[in-house]
């Protein structure tokens, strides 16, 4: 079996102190993440729905955030 690397992109949000993750995307829409600094580590994957109520959480200003988008 062939490995499939996807286009791995890094929010535009990341600075260069290194605590970043990585977000790509994998056939059926699974969505994979990983740690920006361990490149060859584990990536965790999420079925499209699980990412998409993520992301809406996070738009929402979730648990956890201070606004919308943010974390403090």
């Amino acid at each position: 079996m062939e490995a499939i690397d996807p286009r791995w992109r890094k929010s535009s949000f990341s600075g260069n102190g290194g605590d970043c993750v990585e977000v790509g995307q994998l056939g059926g829409g699974v969505i994979v993440v990983r740690d920006s600094k361990d490149r060859s580590g584990t990536a965790r994957c999420y079925a499209p729905a699980a990412w998409r109520a993520f992301v809406a959480g996070v738009r929402s200003g979730g648990p956890g955030l201070d606004r919308p988008g943010r974390l403090p």
